[in-house]
């Protein structure tokens, strides 16, 4: 069984950041790529950004130049930081792993005000 807890969501004011984690655990054979995406209210779930085990990062193009993604490849753990936050970044944020197949965080809550 894998499990991912998410953390840090939160309210923030537009223009303010936000750190978001994401622990994995369990029985986890390697893990390739971790990363996050986001879904707003209405919408579909899109990517915002991912990370693999040498480091290789992709951005979605709404989170380049204020989102860093990282990860500890012992801990198993991915970061977001986001920076200049908002109103649009509004969404429930899940993290992700891709192992022998793919696993999901519960999500978390990420609210900007404008």
């Amino acid at each position: 069984q894998v499990q991912l807890v998410e953390s840090g969501g939160g309210l923030v004011q537009a223009g303010g950041s936000l750190r978001l984690s994401c622990a994995a655990s369990g029985s986890i054979f390697s893990i390739n790529r971790m990363g996050w995406y986001r879904q707003a209210p209405g919408k579909e779930r899109e990517f915002v950004a991912s990370i693999t085990s040498r480091g290789d990062i992709n951005y979605a193009d709404s989170a380049k130049g204020r989102f860093t993604i990282s990860r500890d490849n012992v801990k198993n753990t991915v970061a977001l930081q986001m920076n200049s936050l908002k109103p649009e970044d509004t969404a429930v944020y899940y993290c992700y792993i891709s192992s022998l197949k793919n696993y999901w965080g519960q999500g978390t809550q990420v609210t900007v005000s404008s």
